[in-house]
């Protein structure tokens, strides 16, 4: 928007704040379908941390049993194993930390983490995170990155470190429709409902309990494999994905810890064995809600008899998911191209298809151009993703259609230092610019939709020396000569309208404008 020199009134100043208020919520509004998707998928998360917290837990007692039977062999790994447990503890009780500091700045000192009130609230989390003088959101980023350095340094599988280094990862990240890359901690907290970064961060605490019990797994594996058959022997089940979307697949590899390559167990769930001999369990998920399985592995050992471990395990499938917004505010405009943004978590942009009622909408690189035909009919967005070679039908939304608002008329002219203004009446402007002026201009220009329109004519207004109104009358966007002459006229002080402009936008409509008062300088 053009800068204007008037100095406004606090009535106008508050009128502005009022409208960058609505429009902000305009544009941020969030359903509570995505809230509560939110929330399931953190109380899902919960539930997974426990389970996997169990597993690391129980690799470590493996451990210390292994150092008690044998410490000349053990003791090392156990003391890396315990170096490894003390970090990934302070690291997730740090991020509890944030997560409590979160909710009690957006619920007060009674908030509870796991009962959020406020789950829309899109300040806190920027608060808490990204004040300057806290540094928070900076200050994990780092420990996140000395954690990962840490305990990639004791996996000595490339792919594991790989995979670890993946999950702990906290580069800039570029948003789609910009340029300049984001800082990990602003992309992940700035304008974030309080129940999005919460699920955030325990997708975090799920991620450090992983590259935990990777590094766990992987000391245990280095004490002598013969020392694990003898003396402990037990059966675990690692899912591939502890979260799964109706219509997705769960896969988790059942296996023993310090496994006999030459010697694979046969796995049995619901009493029927599986297939394959690597344990890998897969079944297609058709409902929502926490699943359990349970079964045995069976082992043969070298004196002829056979060991028996039974396991038990759960896991939790989620509605599909989808984010669409429009990219310029929640609502979209009849006529004009509306960029729209579409998203499915864990899907790729090019396995997404949308459609849209009342108009059309086509894709455009990693974006949607949303064109609606008719004014005050709904446009509704649905959203279809390719899961596991099929479509699935993710998710719609519901835009409202308006027609563009009027535009504002102004005169453009350059400043001394160069730069573009805008004069919309209302203040005294040097005649020498008026006369520099070539055309009247109309735009939409509130740094939203900045959309130009076309003048397509308009007429001045000027007084004679007994008051008589004299007219004179421009067919098209430029000032006719006789405009000119009577402008050049016009002594300081004097003032005249510019009125009946009509003008056309992208759109296709031809509006009637509001008139301006020129007073000349």
């Amino acid at each position: 928007m053009g800068a204007n020199n008037t100095r406004m009134s606090p009535r106008q100043k508050m009128i502005n704040l009022m409208y960058i208020v609505l429009t902000a919520m305009l544009a941020l509004n969030v359903s509570s379908d995505v809230l509560d998707g939110f929330t399931q998928v953190h109380d899902g998360l919960k539930r997974s941390n426990i389970n996997v917290d169990q597993r690391n837990s129980a690799i470590y007692r493996q451990l210390q049993s292994l150092a008690q039977q044998n410490p000349e062999k053990a003791r090392t790994w156990l003391e890396k194993a315990s170096e490894v447990r003390m970090e990934t503890r302070k690291l997730y009780m740090y991020v509890d930390t944030l997560k409590q500091l979160i909710v009690r700045k957006a619920d007060g000192d009674d908030g509870d983490v796991d009962n959020i009130s406020n789950r829309d609230d899109l300040e806190s989390a920027a608060v808490v995170m990204l004040t300057p003088g806290a540094h928070r959101g900076r200050l994990l980023r780092q420990r996140i990155g000395e954690y990962r350095e840490s305990v990639t340094a004791l996996i000595p599988d490339s792919i594991q470190r790989a995979n670890i280094a993946h999950s702990l990862a906290t580069d800039h990240v570029t948003r789609q429709g910009t340029l300049a890359p984001q800082l990990w901690e602003e992309s992940r907290f700035d304008h974030q409902p309080v129940v999005a970064a919460i699920t955030l961060l325990s997708k975090l605490q799920n991620d450090i309990l992983y590259a935990e019990g990777e590094v766990l797994s992987s000391l245990l594996s280095q004490v002598d494999a013969g020392d694990l058959r003898v003396n402990e022997l037990n059966a675990y089940v690692l899912p591939s994905s502890r979260l799964v979307m109706r219509g997705g697949t769960y896969s988790a590899n059942i296996l023993l810890a310090a496994v006999d390559t030459t010697q694979r167990p046969k796995v049995y769930i619901g009493g029927v064995e599986l297939e394959n001999n690597h344990g890998l369990y897969q079944v297609t998920t058709g409902a929502t809600g926490d699943f359990t399985y349970e079964g045995y592995l069976e082992v043969a050992n070298s004196d002829g008899s056979t060991t028996r471990r039974n396991f038990t395990s759960s896991y939790t499938v989620i509605e599909p998911m989808a984010t669409v917004s429009a990219t310029m505010m929640n609502v979209l405009y009849a006529g004009i191209d509306n960029p729209v943004s579409i998203s499915v978590p864990g899907v790729a942009m090019n396995e997404i298809s949308a459609t849209m009622t009342n108009g059309s909408l086509v894709r455009s690189g990693d974006s949607w151009i949303a064109r609606p035909e008719r004014v005050g009919e709904e446009a509704v967005v649905s959203i279809t993703a390719s899961m596991d070679g099929r479509p699935v039908n993710v998710a719609s939304s519901t835009f409202r259609v308006r027609r563009l608002p009027d535009p504002t008329p102004f005169i453009a002219y350059t400043d001394a230092s160069g730069a573009v203004e805008h004069y919309r009446g209302g203040r005294p402007i040097q005649k020498a610019i008026l006369l520099n002026a070539q055309s009247l201009q109309a735009a939409i220009d509130d740094g939203l939709l900045d959309t130009p329109f076309e003048v397509l004519s308009f007429e001045t207004v000027m007084f004679d020396s007994m008051g008589n109104a004299i007219t004179d009358i421009s067919q098209g966007a430029a000032f006719s000569p006789g405009q000119k002459q009577k402008i050049q006229r016009l002594s300081r002080g004097k003032r005249f309208y510019i009125s009946r402009i009509r003008a056309k936008g992208l759109d296709g409509t031809t509006r009637d404008l509001s008139p301006m008062e020129v007073i000349v300088n």
